[in-house]
Protein backbone atom coordinates (compact mmCIF):
# COMPACT_ATOMS: atom_id res chain seq x y z
CA UNK A 1 0.00 0.00 0.00
CA UNK A 2 1.36 3.78 -1.08
CA UNK A 3 1.91 6.14 1.77
CA UNK A 4 0.45 8.91 1.14
CA UNK A 5 2.39 11.01 2.89
CA UNK A 6 5.13 10.11 0.02
CA UNK A 7 3.21 12.43 -2.50
CA UNK A 8 2.54 14.72 0.34
CA UNK A 9 3.30 19.19 -1.59
CA UNK A 10 5.63 20.33 0.96
CA UNK A 11 4.41 24.05 1.80
CA UNK A 12 7.71 26.15 2.06
CA UNK A 13 8.55 29.62 3.68
CA UNK A 14 10.96 31.83 3.26
CA UNK A 15 12.73 34.04 6.18
CA UNK A 16 14.63 37.11 4.34
CA UNK A 17 14.03 38.03 0.94
CA UNK A 18 17.36 39.08 -0.35
CA UNK A 19 19.63 37.89 -3.44
CA UNK A 20 19.95 33.81 -2.21
CA UNK A 21 16.05 33.53 -1.30
CA UNK A 22 14.99 34.75 -5.02
CA UNK A 23 17.53 32.14 -6.22
CA UNK A 24 15.90 29.30 -3.99
CA UNK A 25 12.38 30.65 -4.54
CA UNK A 26 13.31 30.68 -8.37
CA UNK A 27 14.17 26.74 -8.35
CA UNK A 28 11.56 25.48 -6.41
CA UNK A 29 9.15 26.94 -8.60
CA UNK A 30 10.92 23.49 -10.42
CA UNK A 31 9.42 21.02 -8.13
CA UNK A 32 6.32 19.42 -9.15
CA UNK A 33 5.61 18.35 -5.44
CA UNK A 34 6.60 21.47 -2.92
CA UNK A 35 5.31 25.04 -3.08
CA UNK A 36 6.28 28.44 -1.80
CA UNK A 37 3.08 29.26 0.49
CA UNK A 38 4.68 31.73 2.55
CA UNK A 39 7.44 34.77 2.52
CA UNK A 40 8.41 37.23 5.68
CA UNK A 41 10.73 40.66 5.24
CA UNK A 42 10.22 43.39 8.04
CA UNK A 43 9.46 45.25 5.05
CA UNK A 44 5.82 44.88 3.55
CA UNK A 45 6.16 46.08 0.19
CA UNK A 46 9.20 43.65 -0.12
CA UNK A 47 7.39 40.69 1.23
CA UNK A 48 4.42 41.34 -1.32
CA UNK A 49 6.53 41.68 -4.44
CA UNK A 50 8.71 38.98 -3.53
CA UNK A 51 5.13 36.59 -2.91
CA UNK A 52 3.78 38.19 -6.42
CA UNK A 53 6.97 37.33 -8.04
CA UNK A 54 7.43 33.47 -6.81
CA UNK A 55 3.74 32.81 -6.79
CA UNK A 56 3.22 32.56 -2.53
CA UNK A 57 -0.39 33.09 -0.95
CA UNK A 58 0.93 34.72 2.35
CA UNK A 59 3.06 37.76 2.62
CA UNK A 60 4.02 38.72 5.94
CA UNK A 61 6.05 42.01 7.70
CA UNK A 62 7.64 39.53 10.03
CA UNK A 63 9.37 36.35 10.87
CA UNK A 64 7.09 35.95 13.90
CA UNK A 65 3.80 35.65 12.10
CA UNK A 66 5.39 33.36 9.49
CA UNK A 67 6.30 31.03 12.30
CA UNK A 68 3.18 31.11 13.36
CA UNK A 69 1.15 30.03 9.86
CA UNK A 70 -0.32 26.66 10.63
CA UNK A 71 -0.09 25.73 7.37
CA UNK A 72 3.91 25.60 6.82
CA UNK A 73 5.85 22.45 6.28
CA UNK A 74 9.39 23.55 5.87
CA UNK A 75 11.10 26.64 6.35
CA UNK A 76 14.35 28.24 4.39
CA UNK A 77 16.32 30.90 6.16
CA UNK A 78 18.28 33.12 3.99
CA UNK A 79 19.03 35.89 6.59
CA UNK A 80 22.29 37.37 7.62
CA UNK A 81 24.39 34.82 8.81
CA UNK A 82 24.32 36.39 12.53
CA UNK A 83 20.33 35.97 12.48
CA UNK A 84 20.55 31.98 11.78
CA UNK A 85 20.20 31.06 15.28
CA UNK A 86 17.62 33.31 16.26
CA UNK A 87 15.66 32.44 13.25
CA UNK A 88 15.71 29.03 13.54
CA UNK A 89 15.07 28.63 16.71
CA UNK A 90 11.53 30.98 16.16
CA UNK A 91 10.95 28.29 13.86
CA UNK A 92 12.26 25.20 15.76
CA UNK A 93 10.02 26.64 18.62
CA UNK A 94 7.05 26.08 16.68
CA UNK A 95 7.31 22.99 15.00
CA UNK A 96 8.27 23.78 11.44
CA UNK A 97 11.16 21.81 9.61
CA UNK A 98 14.15 24.40 9.14
CA UNK A 99 16.70 24.59 6.47
CA UNK A 100 19.13 27.45 7.29
CA UNK A 101 21.52 28.65 5.04
CA UNK A 102 25.35 28.55 5.58
CA UNK A 103 27.27 29.08 7.76
CA UNK A 104 24.64 27.39 10.06
CA UNK A 105 25.44 30.42 12.73
CA UNK A 106 28.41 32.49 13.86
CA UNK A 107 30.12 30.11 15.40
CA UNK A 108 30.17 26.72 17.46
CA UNK A 109 28.11 27.38 20.64
CA UNK A 110 25.23 28.58 18.49
CA UNK A 111 25.44 25.53 16.45
CA UNK A 112 24.97 23.61 19.27
CA UNK A 113 22.38 25.17 20.82
CA UNK A 114 20.29 25.05 17.49
CA UNK A 115 20.75 21.32 16.97
CA UNK A 116 19.92 20.66 20.65
CA UNK A 117 16.76 23.17 20.16
CA UNK A 118 16.01 20.75 16.97
CA UNK A 119 16.38 17.32 18.91
CA UNK A 120 14.26 18.99 21.86
CA UNK A 121 11.63 19.65 19.94
CA UNK A 122 11.93 16.36 17.61
CA UNK A 123 11.87 19.09 14.54
CA UNK A 124 14.03 18.82 11.11
CA UNK A 125 17.02 20.84 10.98
CA UNK A 126 19.66 20.97 7.93
CA UNK A 127 22.22 23.62 7.34
CA UNK A 128 21.96 24.64 3.26
CA UNK A 129 25.28 24.20 1.70
CA UNK A 130 23.47 23.34 -1.82
CA UNK A 131 26.90 22.42 -3.31
CA UNK A 132 26.57 18.70 -1.25
CA UNK A 133 23.95 17.67 -3.24
CA UNK A 134 24.86 18.85 -6.73
CA UNK A 135 25.11 15.85 -9.23
CA UNK A 136 28.84 17.15 -10.23
CA UNK A 137 30.12 17.00 -6.64
CA UNK A 138 28.04 13.63 -5.62
CA UNK A 139 29.84 12.80 -8.84
CA UNK A 140 33.24 13.55 -7.47
CA UNK A 141 32.69 12.22 -4.09
CA UNK A 142 31.90 8.55 -5.24
CA UNK A 143 35.21 8.83 -7.59
CA UNK A 144 36.82 9.64 -4.67
CA UNK A 145 35.39 7.34 -2.09
CA UNK A 146 36.25 3.86 -4.78
CA UNK A 147 39.63 5.49 -5.53
CA UNK A 148 38.88 5.43 -9.46
CA UNK A 149 42.49 6.91 -9.53
CA UNK A 150 44.05 6.23 -6.43
CA UNK A 151 44.47 7.55 -3.04
CA UNK A 152 43.65 11.25 -2.77
CA UNK A 153 46.69 13.06 -2.02
CA UNK A 154 46.13 16.89 -2.35
CA UNK A 155 42.93 19.20 -2.59
CA UNK A 156 43.50 22.66 -4.23
CA UNK A 157 40.35 24.67 -3.44
CA UNK A 158 39.95 28.67 -4.31
CA UNK A 159 36.92 31.17 -4.13
CA UNK A 160 37.34 34.85 -4.78
CA UNK A 161 35.79 38.02 -6.47
CA UNK A 162 36.55 41.88 -6.52
CA UNK A 163 34.07 44.11 -4.63
CA UNK A 164 34.76 47.62 -4.13
CA UNK A 165 34.67 48.10 -0.04
CA UNK A 166 31.41 49.43 1.17
CA UNK A 167 31.10 49.30 5.25
CA UNK A 168 27.28 49.33 5.00
CA UNK A 169 27.31 46.05 2.66
CA UNK A 170 26.30 43.17 3.96
CA UNK A 171 29.11 41.01 2.64
CA UNK A 172 31.62 43.40 4.84
CA UNK A 173 29.83 43.77 7.79
CA UNK A 174 31.68 42.44 10.67
CA UNK A 175 28.83 42.80 12.88
CA UNK A 176 27.08 40.15 10.10
CA UNK A 177 30.07 38.15 9.69
CA UNK A 178 30.65 39.87 6.55
CA UNK A 179 34.20 39.10 5.09
CA UNK A 180 35.46 36.54 2.98
CA UNK A 181 36.27 33.40 5.26
CA UNK A 182 31.91 32.74 6.70
CA UNK A 183 30.66 34.18 3.21
CA UNK A 184 32.56 32.31 0.54
CA UNK A 185 36.14 30.44 3.04
CA UNK A 186 33.73 27.84 3.59
CA UNK A 187 33.25 26.37 -0.12
CA UNK A 188 36.91 25.47 0.28
CA UNK A 189 37.03 24.49 3.51
CA UNK A 190 33.51 22.16 2.80
CA UNK A 191 35.84 21.08 -0.03
CA UNK A 192 38.67 19.63 2.17
CA UNK A 193 36.59 18.37 4.81
CA UNK A 194 34.02 16.58 2.43
CA UNK A 195 37.05 14.57 0.99
CA UNK A 196 40.04 14.40 3.25
CA UNK A 197 37.99 14.99 6.37
CA UNK A 198 39.46 16.23 9.76
CA UNK A 199 42.96 17.72 9.15
CA UNK A 200 45.26 17.18 12.06
CA UNK A 201 46.73 20.33 11.62
CA UNK A 202 45.91 23.73 10.38
CA UNK A 203 48.05 26.92 9.37
CA UNK A 204 46.40 30.04 8.01
CA UNK A 205 47.10 33.48 7.44
CA UNK A 206 44.47 36.76 6.69
CA UNK A 207 44.77 40.03 5.20
CA UNK A 208 41.79 42.87 6.76
CA UNK A 209 40.10 45.63 5.70
CA UNK A 210 39.71 49.21 8.29
CA UNK A 211 36.49 47.75 9.67
CA UNK A 212 38.36 44.73 10.72
CA UNK A 213 36.61 42.13 8.37
CA UNK A 214 38.79 39.81 6.29
CA UNK A 215 39.82 40.46 2.71
CA UNK A 216 41.86 37.45 2.25
CA UNK A 217 41.93 34.17 3.96
CA UNK A 218 45.07 31.81 2.97
CA UNK A 219 44.52 28.76 4.50
CA UNK A 220 46.70 24.69 5.13
CA UNK A 221 45.53 21.58 6.30
CA UNK A 222 47.64 18.72 6.86
CA UNK A 223 46.93 14.94 7.25
CA UNK A 224 48.33 12.65 9.39
CA UNK A 225 49.16 10.27 6.25
CA UNK A 226 51.00 13.49 4.45
CA UNK A 227 47.61 14.37 2.72
CA UNK A 228 47.19 18.41 2.55
CA UNK A 229 44.41 20.90 1.30
CA UNK A 230 45.47 24.27 0.12
CA UNK A 231 42.64 26.80 0.58
CA UNK A 232 42.09 30.68 -0.28
CA UNK A 233 39.03 32.69 0.22
CA UNK A 234 39.19 36.30 -1.25
CA UNK A 235 37.08 39.42 -1.98
CA UNK A 236 39.87 41.12 -3.69
CA UNK A 237 40.07 39.82 -6.87
CA UNK A 238 38.36 36.60 -9.21
CA UNK A 239 40.54 33.73 -9.22
CA UNK A 240 39.34 30.45 -10.66
CA UNK A 241 36.92 29.11 -8.62
CA UNK A 242 38.37 25.69 -9.06
CA UNK A 243 38.52 22.46 -6.84
CA UNK A 244 41.60 20.44 -8.13
CA UNK A 245 41.73 16.81 -6.09
CA UNK A 246 45.21 15.39 -7.10
CA UNK A 247 45.34 11.48 -6.58
CA UNK A 248 47.99 8.90 -7.61
CA UNK A 249 46.98 7.99 -10.74
CA UNK A 250 45.04 11.44 -12.24
CA UNK A 251 43.41 14.55 -11.12
CA UNK A 252 39.71 15.29 -11.14
CA UNK A 253 38.92 19.13 -11.42
CA UNK A 254 35.65 20.88 -10.64
CA UNK A 255 36.17 24.24 -12.71
CA UNK A 256 35.28 27.65 -12.43
CA UNK A 257 32.68 27.99 -9.50
CA UNK A 258 33.06 24.63 -8.56
CA UNK A 259 30.55 25.74 -5.84
CA UNK A 260 27.55 25.62 -8.30
CA UNK A 261 26.23 24.08 -11.15
CA UNK A 262 29.65 23.45 -13.29
CA UNK A 263 31.32 20.89 -15.27
CA UNK A 264 34.34 18.24 -13.88
CA UNK A 265 37.37 17.71 -15.97
CA UNK A 266 39.14 14.15 -15.56
CA UNK A 267 42.92 13.99 -16.40
CA UNK A 268 44.13 10.32 -16.36
CA UNK A 269 46.68 7.94 -18.61
CA UNK A 270 47.49 10.45 -20.79
CA UNK A 271 43.69 11.54 -21.77
CA UNK A 272 41.06 14.63 -20.57
CA UNK A 273 37.84 14.65 -20.83
CA UNK A 274 35.20 17.38 -19.84
CA UNK A 275 32.22 16.00 -18.09
CA UNK A 276 29.16 18.26 -18.53
CA UNK A 277 25.92 17.47 -15.96
CA UNK A 278 23.35 19.20 -18.32
CA UNK A 279 22.02 21.42 -15.22
CA UNK A 280 18.76 22.92 -16.14
CA UNK A 281 18.28 25.19 -12.87
CA UNK A 282 20.84 27.32 -10.84
CA UNK A 283 20.84 24.22 -7.94
CA UNK A 284 19.12 25.28 -5.40
CA UNK A 285 16.39 22.71 -6.15
CA UNK A 286 18.92 19.31 -5.51
CA UNK A 287 19.04 20.18 -1.63
CA UNK A 288 15.00 21.29 -1.72
CA UNK A 289 13.95 18.00 -3.06
CA UNK A 290 16.63 16.39 -0.60
CA UNK A 291 14.80 17.96 2.29
CA UNK A 292 11.58 17.53 0.84
CA UNK A 293 11.84 13.41 0.99
CA UNK A 294 13.12 13.81 4.47
CA UNK A 295 9.81 15.81 5.65
CA UNK A 296 8.10 12.78 3.92
CA UNK A 297 9.86 10.11 5.09
CA UNK A 298 9.80 11.71 8.93
CA UNK A 299 13.96 12.56 9.18
CA UNK A 300 14.45 14.92 11.99
CA UNK A 301 18.33 14.82 10.25
CA UNK A 302 19.62 14.89 7.26
CA UNK A 303 22.10 12.04 5.73
CA UNK A 304 24.16 13.73 4.35
CA UNK A 305 24.21 17.61 5.58
CA UNK A 306 24.06 15.44 8.88
CA UNK A 307 24.97 17.36 12.37
CA UNK A 308 27.92 16.22 12.95
CA UNK A 309 29.61 17.65 9.65
CA UNK A 310 28.06 20.96 10.32
CA UNK A 311 29.74 20.65 13.78
CA UNK A 312 32.53 19.96 12.17
CA UNK A 313 32.38 22.80 9.79
CA UNK A 314 31.73 25.37 12.01
CA UNK A 315 34.48 23.47 14.60
CA UNK A 316 36.91 24.26 11.66
CA UNK A 317 35.67 27.76 10.56
CA UNK A 318 36.12 28.77 14.16
CA UNK A 319 39.58 27.45 14.48
CA UNK A 320 40.88 29.37 11.43
CA UNK A 321 39.24 32.44 12.59
CA UNK A 322 41.41 31.92 15.94
CA UNK A 323 44.39 31.22 13.64
CA UNK A 324 44.11 34.67 12.21
CA UNK A 325 42.84 36.46 15.08
CA UNK A 326 39.06 37.37 13.55
CA UNK A 327 36.34 38.16 16.19
CA UNK A 328 32.98 38.92 15.21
Amino acid sequence: MTNPSQHKTINWGIIGLGNIANKFAQDLLTIPDAKLHAVASRSQEKADNFASKYKATKAYNSYEALAQDPNIDAVYIATPHALHKENTLLCLEHGIAVLCEKPFAMDTYQVDEMIAKAQEKNVLLMEALWTYFLPHYQFVLGELKNETYGKLLKVEADFGFHRDFDNKARLFNKSLGGGSLLDIGIYPIFAALSTLGIPETMKADATFFENGADSTCNMVFEYKNGETAHLKSTLLKATPTEAIFHCEGGTITINTMFHMPTTVTVKANEKEERLDFNYKTIGYNYEAIHFNDLIRNGKKESDIMNFEFSKTLINTLDSVRNLINLQY
